[in-house]
């Protein structure tokens, strides 16, 4: 280490280099990781934080919520097996409200639930609603985006419905849209003037029925609720629209910095070794072990990579507070330590290239170069 930190502070041009670029490409992954965090929340949240681990939905819907529709007996069915505490009904559809009074479109993913089940998220400001009247309904944050605000009213644009925002959630998103949850008389009545609207029979259908059960009650159910497939909260998620896609093209993205990263930083620092290797010649005739000066080059990367991240992860937290709050970004505390951790072991690998050289190095050769 000593010999690491004298070589850095002896040479600090080259060495301010190599942090900049680590610091670009760190800052980079960060940035990226972050953004595609935001952009799984923002399709998915609402699913995803649900204290669910099974779905139950409609057999050929291909997983999808919107393609799904189960009725009362296929909910019977669940609960008779799961209970009410493992199997609650699980309303979803996307629509357009305005809000009374303007003229602007929100789009909004409608979550009918029952009002006292496990299903119903946090309240984070106003009433939940398990205290709603008939009409309440509990929003996500991000409505507030778009103007509305407690005691405000929403009038949806397919059925003439009128809700009135009693409570807000957050991080409840559906597809990019923010999710509103009814109790299950407003979801009846719902879906009851929709099915009119479109000319179809009156009903009062879910789409899914979520779970928290056990494995086996799992495959017990998948036998038992007829017409019907159990899929696990992950399934759901991907089956979202645009969100397997969305994610995939951004994780590749992320894959291939860390893979540019390694090709980066072992080329830098091999580069380096080899402009050394007289000097580390030298060292190993007048008695440097071989795991000193290879322990030098390793300490060097982590002194350089650890003050890059620093520096990295401080820029990226002024950038997210700096973000506009319609821009999707999520970039918690484990994250941040996990992408470290990769980049510093990226780091570590791209330094072994280096610590090889060092091992092969014949003292009297590089003397020998080195004299001449």
């Amino acid at each position: 280490m000593f010999l690491a930190l004298r070589e850095i502070r002896f040479s600090k041009t080259r060495y301010v280099l190599i942090v900049a670029i680590m610091l670009m490409v760190s800052f980079l992954v960060l940035f990226v990781t972050g953004l595609a965090n935001g952009l799984g929340n923002a399709t998915s949240s609402a699913i995803r934080n649900m204290p669910a681990d099974h779905f139950i939905v409609q057999q050929d819907s291909d997983d999808r919520f919107a393609r799904s529709e189960l009725h009362a007996d296929q909910v019977k069915q669940a609960q008779a097996i799961a209970g009410t505490e493992g199997a609650q009904p699980l309303g979803v559809q996307m629509t357009t409200v305005t809000r009374e009074g303007t003229e602007g479109r929100i789009d909004i993913a409608l979550f009918g639930v029952q009002a006292e089940s496990w299903l119903v998220p946090e309240t984070v400001e106003g009433q939940p609603l398990s205290e709603a009247a008939a009409g309440e309904v509990l929003a996500d944050l991000d409505l507030k985006k778009s103007g509305v605000k407690i005691g405000d009213t929403v009038v949806d644009g397919a059925t003439g419905l009128e809700w009135t925002v009693g409570g807000f959630t957050e991080n409840r998103s559906y597809s990019h849209m923010p999710a509103v949850w009814m109790n299950e008389k407003d979801w009846a009545a719902y879906r009851s003037e929709l099915m009119a609207a479109r000319g179809g029979e009156t009903d009062t259908a879910y789409n899914a029925i979520a779970l928290r059960i056990s494995g086996t009650q799992a495959d017990q159910l998948a036998a038992s609720v007829k017409d019907a497939d159990v899929i696990t909260q992950s399934q759901a998620i991907s089956a979202i629209p645009g969100h397997k896609a969305e994610q995939s093209s951004l994780m590749m993205m992320i894959v291939f910095l860390y893979v540019i990263s390694a090709f980066v930083l072992a080329v830098f620092f091999y580069v380096i070794t080899i402009q050394k290797t007289a000097q580390f010649g030298i060292l190993k005739a007048i008695g440097a072990k071989t795991w000193y000066l290879a322990g030098s080059v390793i300490a060097q990367v982590l002194v350089l990579s650890v003050g890059s991240l620093a520096v990295g992860v401080g820029l990226v937290l002024i950038m997210k507070a700096m973000l506009p709050a319609a821009m999707p970004f999520a970039l918690g505390a484990g994250t941040i330590a996990l992408s470290c951790a990769l980049f510093l072991g990226v780091a570590l690998l791209g330094g072994l290239a280096s610590v090889v050289k060092v091992a092969k190095t014949d003292a009297l050769d590089a003397i020998g170069r080195a004299g001449a």
